[in-house]
């Protein structure tokens, strides 16, 4: 007759096995995969340390690719935009109008069609310079100048610190989310707020750029990709340049 005890002991020791292996998985032992193995290591920091390595890495990057929603009192905002710490160019649509910048340094060029340059006008009141300004400036690159109060606003659309400053900005206590993918790439979330403030993804491979950004209480979402790919900036040519003078017209919306 066969003894069972060399089974049991088997049995037992598998299930043992087992449990070690559950217990030891935080410990990222070879029982199981490490979720961190060929990453940046990013993924073992705490929320704090993450937040300031993405912001780093944002930093010191010379160029990136910003596209998404924003939304906003005024409204909803789709925006492609490509950032150097020197200008920037991409478009930025909304509900009534769709424009187009160009900045080199200071220098500041706006393309619009004719839905920027004019509003509604009501029943019997005169449209003023909006009509002229539509047929003159659509799809023209208009220079904007320095002292218009509109090249600041413009210009913030182009200024790679400030807009990545305004939109990658945590609210609340900052926690540790969960492993995504953005594209093919694997990140880790922090949220701020329980979420209410904002959710980023920050890439687990190579640089722990800021790959996708989520704005609290539905805010609209980016993502950032390029990072450090340079794009030309090049001035527009003459014959498609308009020069509107010291201010644009006051219809510009």
């Amino acid at each position: 007759m066969t003894s069972s005890v060399p089974s049991v002991r088997a049995r037992r020791r598998t299930a043992l096995a087992a449990l070690l292996c559950a217990g030891l998985a935080t410990a990222l032992t070879a029982c199981g995969e490490d979720p961190d193995q060929g990453t940046n290591g990013v993924g073992k920091l705490d929320a704090m340390e993450i937040e300031k390595r993405a912001q780093r890495a944002a930093d010191s990057a010379d160029a990136v690719r910003l596209a998404g929603t924003l939304v906003s009192k005024g409204g909803t905002y789709k925006l492609n935009m490509q950032l150097r710490k020197d200008g920037g160019t991409g478009s930025v649509v909304s509900k009534d109008s769709t424009f187009e910048l160009l900045r080199i340094g200071d220098a500041l060029y706006l393309k619009a069609d004719s839905g920027f340059w004019s509003h509604e006008e009501k029943p019997g009141t005169d449209g003023g310079a909006g009509g002229a300004a539509a047929d003159k400036l659509q799809n023209k690159y208009v220079k904007v100048p320095q002292d218009d109060p509109t090249y600041k606003q413009l210009r913030g659309f182009t200024d790679k610190k400030f807009l990545l400053d305004g939109l990658l900005t945590l609210h609340g206590t900052l926690d540790k989310g969960d492993r995504a993918e953005v594209g093919t790439k694997r990140t880790i979330q922090i949220q701020g707020g329980d979420g209410q403030g904002g959710t980023l993804d920050v890439s687990l491979e190579g640089k722990a750029y800021p790959l996708r950004f989520a704005r609290g209480g539905g805010g609209g979402t980016v993502t950032l990709s390029d990072w450090g790919k340079n794009f030309p900036l090049e001035a527009p040519a003459q014959v498609d340049t308009v020069d509107y003078g010291k201010q644009l017209p006051k219809t510009a919306s």
